[in-house]
């Protein structure tokens, strides 16, 4: 069902939003990089908002918008390339993740690009929607992954040009690039199949948000 207004519900999942914005603010890893990747999260809300009143949005797409920004948080909050999930995941399940995975590096901020296309396709497919309502679901299902393809490179062209302004170790620290020279082709390219995988679900359902 599309809602066009704040309810109970959605009052609920925003608080569980901004008590893990508040915690995350406890002494982050490096207030500055905190700082600007927090003004993204406020910016990212406001959007939300107005799609929500504008054109109007499903629950589940309001709540996934949510998990994305909360996975971006705790990230914000480590820097992304020093998120512990490794040691989360060996305190809870008794493994090491990257051993298991022979990764030799962190690898959240890949899971958080991964999340973009995953998690926010559901809300860019109701933006397509409603501005091309003739269209067929494959066709904006196309648009939307084109979208998020452009949408991703923007991000990494700004990370760029606020990295180029800060010392080598700031840069390194906002950006995560963990050294790897090809960190924005694979982040680009992780978003964009996350996104095919929930369009490729959706369009299986058959039953798009209207």
């Amino acid at each position: 069902m599309i809602e066009q207004r704040l309810s109970a519900k959605h009052y609920a999942s925003m608080g569980i939003l901004i008590l893990a914005i508040l915690l995350a603010s406890i002494r982050p890893l490096e207030l500055e990089a905190y700082l600007l990747h927090q003004a993204g999260t406020v910016f990212m809300i406001s959007m939300l908002l107005v799609c929500l009143y504008k054109i109007g949005l499903n629950f589940l797409s309001f709540n996934l918008y949510i998990l994305f920004l909360f996975v971006h948080v705790i990230a914000a909050h480590y820097l992304y390339s020093y998120v512990p999930y490794n040691q989360w995941i060996e305190q809870i399940f008794g493994f090491h993740l990257n051993e298991v995975m022979h990764w030799s590096r962190n690898m959240f901020d890949r899971f958080v690009h991964l999340a973009y296309g995953l998690l926010l396709y559901p809300i860019f497919y109701r933006l397509f929607h409603v501005w091309l309502p003739q269209q067929k679901p494959v066709v904006i299902f196309l648009l939307v992954i084109q979208f998020v393809v452009a949408s991703s490179m923007i991000y990494e062209w700004l990370e760029w040009l606020i990295a180029i302004g800060l010392s080598p170790e700031e840069a390194e620290n906002y950006n995560g690039q963990q050294g790897d020279s090809w960190d924005a082709h694979k982040d680009i390219l992780l978003a964009t199949l996350g996104a095919i995988f929930t369009g490729s679900l959706m369009l299986l359902q058959k039953s798009p948000p209207k």
